[in-house]
């Protein structure tokens, strides 16, 4: 069976971020990718300039009334990135209403991107459209902590508060949480980030599992684009292979995205020479060259269970 996925998120012409970071590693995994792009830049907003267009609520209406018309809006999977617009993102939910009333076993993987380090780069007025209409549709959600917070009110201090925000989530609707990135020290020590993650799964006879998991990710001194968008669409590959083991699920993606950040910043340096910063441009995931990688990723870490519980 061919598994079909929806992703609406931007577009670049030149590198990758949004669409042209979750499309090439999902079609290498063996999934139909259907894109619509809510931006269309010449390139990422990191750099020097960025020209382009957005796509508004309408045109996006259209786009899928097209799909709708032709009878090919069927769909295993949805999954959404960046949206700064309220209107543009309702739409998004209409969408997401009405393919999942068409097929019941449709999983929406939701990126929140709102913000990252205590600031929101989206307008907030779209904290209560994410809280309110999107998190309650979504099956797979990957926030950072900062977005965590945003969406649950609670601060994350410890260990056990990351475990009660994730908890707090799952209520709010989404079987899997992950905590793509904390501010929590890692055991390992400070070269090391601490994601978490959380699967609460119904077994047919109506009892829960519920597993929750901790992974200390080597840190890159670089700022990277797209990898975020990159992150979700694993997520969405790896559970689909793995659907009822988050631990693997969450292994395999963090290890595509080491090998994809580490042959990027080893390319970047060549490229700006001895002691020189890399450019944006230098920067752009090596995405094509790590197919093999994306494939069959080398396991780098190795994610840590915190609890595993039937009820």
């Amino acid at each position: 069976m061919e598994c079909r996925v929806l992703s609406i998120q931007s577009h670049v012409v030149r590198g990758y971020v949004g669409n042209k970071s979750a499309t090439f590693p999902l079609q290498v995994l063996g999934f139909e990718v259907d894109s619509i792009n809510s931006v269309q830049f010449s390139n990422h907003t990191g750099y020097g300039h960025w020209k382009g267009q957005v796509l508004t609520a309408e045109e996006l209406n259209v786009l899928y009334e097209g799909i709708k018309l032709n009878n090919v809006n069927h769909y295993d999977y949805i999954l959404t990135g960046y949206s700064r617009d309220i209107s543009f993102l309702e739409t998004v939910v209409d969408i997401i209403k009405e393919l999942k009333k068409a097929n019941s076993s449709l999983v929406y993987v939701c990126d929140p991107v709102m913000g990252d380090q205590g600031a929101m780069y989206v307008p907030e007025n779209l904290l209560p459209v994410y809280k309110n209409k999107v998190v309650p549709l979504a099956d797979i959600l990957t926030p950072n902590q900062f977005e965590a917070e945003l969406l649950t009110g609670r601060k994350i201090n410890t260990e056990e508060d990351a475990i009660e925000v994730m908890d707090l989530l799952h209520k709010m609707g989404p079987e899997t949480v992950v905590l793509t990135s904390t501010d929590l020290p890692s055991k390992q020590g400070d070269q090391f980030l601490v994601a978490l993650g959380s699967q609460k799964i119904k077994k047919p006879d109506g009892t829960n599992t519920d597993q929750k998991i901790c992974m200390d990710i080597p840190k890159v001194d670089a700022v990277f684009v797209g990898t975020g968008d990159l992150f979700a669409a694993m997520m969405l590959a790896w559970t689909h292979q793995h659907p009822k083991d988050l631990k693997t699920a969450c292994e395999k993606t963090v290890s595509v995205m080491h090998h994809v950040i580490k042959r990027t910043i080893t390319y970047a340096n060549e490229m700006a020479g001895p002691g020189k910063r890399p450019t944006p441009a230098q920067l752009e995931l090596r995405m094509v060259q790590s197919k093999a990688d994306i494939e069959n990723p080398a396991l780098v870490v190795e994610a840590k269970i915190l609890q595993k519980s039937s009820q």
